[in-house]
């Protein structure tokens, strides 16, 4: 509806953007920016909030974003980055990084849950956006797939911390492995838990898998 209302007024196209990883104490924040076509063929089957869909339903949606997107973009904040930058302002990085990357210029722009000023381009930010608006919704897929994959390439590299299965996020198991094992360069320092199980032994930041990604 949103989409549909800013396009009778002329604003087009429109590009919804998104972030996956605020929450986790380890891995990068991953934002993600798409440009869905108007009509048809911009109704993604399945598509939803990325937290609502099954890991199977968000590949297939993952799959078809690409395929079928105007434009789209995805945008990689190290862990180090995060931690040097703080969590709100690599999250506003990030979402600008994603937008500036699309090969099309939007004429509005949609976020979810907060405004994000210096875009260049007039914007709206939409409560629990992910959920009412297409575009959110498909950024919110790009970065949630894109962000797991990378987990899952970690946890072969750290398999002690158990990534692939709770993608960094604070998990009483991922806790466990924490105070026994220490943080692995994947590790956020700002977190508090994760201070209190540095130890001086540790080794240095581990190049993405990832890095940036754009069509």
């Amino acid at each position: 509806g949103y989409e549909r209302a800013l396009r009778r007024v002329g604003l087009d196209p429109i590009a919804g953007v998104d972030e996956a990883g605020r929450g986790p104490c380890a891995g990068p924040l991953v934002a993600a920016a798409v440009i869905l076509p108007d009509g048809k063929r911009g109704q993604i089957p399945e598509l939803a909030d990325s937290k609502l869909l099954t890991a199977k339903a968000r590949d297939r949606c993952y799959d078809e974003i690409r395929k079928r997107a105007l434009a789209w973009s995805v945008v990689s904040i190290e862990a180090t980055e995060c931690d040097r930058l703080g969590m709100h302002v690599a999250n506003v990085e990030a979402l600008r990084r994603a937008l500036f990357r699309l090969d099309i210029r939007p004429s509005y722009v949609l976020t979810d849950g907060f405004g994000v000023d210096g875009l260049g381009v007039p914007g709206l930010a939409i409560w629990k956006g992910d959920r009412v608006a297409a575009c959110i919704a498909a950024a919110s897929v790009i970065a949630k797939v894109t962000r797991d994959r990378v987990m899952e390439h970690w946890d072969q590299v750290y398999p002690q911390y158990g990534f692939g299965i709770h993608k960094g996020y604070c998990t009483p198991e991922h806790q466990a492995a924490l105070d026994e094992y220490g943080p692995c360069p994947q590790h956020r320092r700002r977190f508090e838990n994760v201070r209190r199980s540095l130890r001086p032994d540790m080794g240095q930041n581990v190049t993405s898998p990832t890095g940036v990604e754009s069509r």
